[in-house]
């Protein structure tokens, strides 16, 4: 039977995926168009499952900050080859369109978030089947502050999120972004590191004392000593300031505003 191009770009724009892959699940389906997105998704699922196994360590960030809400989101695939295709971008951009207009608080949320009569989870399957590698959605958080800062790094491979508790100068929140995506810290602040973290620290640095025959009475003022470096080089508020490390990043903050906190972070990498 003869397909129509608007056919075609109809199935396409409900399903996301390639004209030829459209044109030729409408000629099987004849022309049924539930039977066709059908056809589509069993396609998508049958490559998702063969490349299961595959590690999905290319694809791209992207992020955006609307009011009070910042919203920031990673799709992956296999190959920068395809991480580097416009309709790759294009993609990504739609997952976090979605987001934002259903508000997904995290990204069990956004997985499942219904967009006519297909799951978020399985238009990433979909995609799969159209593009041949493996698809997924890796990392989408939100964040809600009255300050929000977003850096994602050039090579769109990783990005921040970073909120803060009033209004400072949009400059500043952008430049403690950047920082926290360079520098990769693992909590806000020391109360925000987990008790089991700073307790094995602590245990590495008296270790490491008493391996070069320090005295067994001052290995736990070393350990402690330890434990503080790694709060200084860890912790977004006490790293030195990238740009100028004659600062932390807390001084860079409170010569802005001496009330500012931060009360939100997140960062991925696919790098890491």
């Amino acid at each position: 039977m003869e397909i129509k191009a608007a056919d075609v770009a109809k199935l396409r724009k409900m399903t996301g995926a390639g004209l030829m892959d459209c044109k030729k699940a409408l000629v099987e389906a004849e022309g049924d168009f539930s039977k066709a997105k059908d056809i589509i998704r069993e396609k998508g699922k049958l490559i998702a499952n063969k490349r299961a196994d595959r590690d999905a360590a290319e694809g791209i960030m992207v992020s955006q900050i609307i009011g009070n809400k910042g919203y920031i989101l990673c799709l992956a695939c296999e190959t920068d080859f395809v991480a580097k295709n416009e309709s790759f971008e294009e993609n990504t951009n739609n997952f976090l369109k979605i987001a934002i207009e259903n508000d997904s608080a995290d990204l069990k949320a956004l997985l499942a978030t219904d967009v006519k009569g297909q799951t978020v989870q399985e238009m990433a399957t979909a995609l799969s089947g159209t593009i041949g590698e493996k698809i997924e959605i890796p990392f989408y958080a939100r964040v809600e502050a009255p300050m929000i800062g977003s850096y994602i790094h050039m090579n769109k491979k990783l990005g921040t999120l970073v909120g803060f508790s009033c209004e400072i100068d949009k400059d500043v929140a952008h430049d403690v972004a950047m920082q926290a995506t360079a520098m990769a810290p693992i909590a806000i602040d020391k109360c925000d590191v987990p008790a089991e973290v700073l307790a094995k620290e602590l245990e590495i640095g008296m270790q490491q004392a008493r391996e070069e025959g320090k005295p067994e009475a001052i290995l736990e003022k070393i350990g402690n000593g330890k434990v503080n470096k790694f709060i200084k080089e860890n912790t977004l508020m006490n790293q030195a300031l990238v740009k100028n490390n004659k600062m932390t990043v807390a001084e860079f903050i409170h010569n802005e505003n001496a009330d500012v906190k931060i009360n939100a972070y997140e960062r991925y990498s696919l790098n890491d």
